[in-house]
């Protein structure tokens, strides 16, 4: 393995100092100069590094998907249901968020904000949408699932919406531990593996391409 440049050391420095001080702080608090002091570098070293304070978000949503994906992993390896995967899956999405719980409920105005570069749904979060949308079709394609080519094709995408629902409820949850959320996630799941299979349903089917229909002329 090759041994990091001194570049590179510093690059990392900053970036872990700023996911701590956005986890302690939250993102109002958490400047460009308090993440260098921290840091131990000059204002204009942590700029060279990182643009922005936004890039530095985007630093965090993609080690928050990393964690996410290698969660996952067990439950993927382990079960073949689909029922028991998306399941463990969503619920592996909330483990790896709660440690950020405080954060999140403090950073959600910016993330909620339609025109911001740190939406979701943003171009500049597109490559850690893609990541997680992957997730969510490894469920499905290494699954047991019995459903036609157009809902597989489109369900790893709906699969995703529905986990940033959960996310949403679960930034708004004060119960302990989440308590809530995750019972959410328990009875939501089932309903999703019963309408995915209402789906198969010949008199269903219709409705099903037309509700997925509308969906992509809303998605384009």
């Amino acid at each position: 393995m090759a041994v990091p440049t001194k570049s590179e050391q510093t690059r990392e420095l900053i970036a872990k100092t700023a996911l701590r001080l956005f986890r302690e702080r939250g993102y109002e608090a958490t400047t460009m100069r308090v993440i260098a002091a921290e840091a131990g570098v000059s204002v204009g070293n942590a700029y060279y590094y990182f643009s922005s304070k936004e890039e530095l978000i985007q630093l965090y949503y993609e080690h928050s998907q990393d964690d996410h994906t290698e969660a996952c992993r067990a439950v993927l390896e382990r079960e073949r249901e689909f029922r028991a995967r998306l399941l463990g899956v969503v619920r592996a999405r909330i483990d790896v968020l709660q440690p950020y719980k405080e954060f999140a409920g403090k950073f959600f105005k910016y993330a909620a904000e339609p025109t911001s570069p740190l939406s979701p749904f943003s171009a500049e979060s597109a490559p850690i949408r893609d990541a997680a949308v992957a997730v969510y079709r490894e469920v499905v394609e290494g699954s047991t699932l019995k459903a036609d080519a157009e809902i597989r094709a489109d369900l790893p995408e709906l699969l995703w919406l529905y986990s940033m629902g959960v996310i949403l409820h679960w930034v708004y949850d004060s119960s302990p531990d989440a308590a809530k959320t995750y019972r959410l996630i328990e009875r939501t799941v089932p309903l999703i593996d019963r309408l995915v299979a209402l789906a198969r349903v010949p008199g269903m089917r219709g409705i099903v391409r037309e509700a997925l229909a509308t969906y992509r002329d809303l998605r384009t």
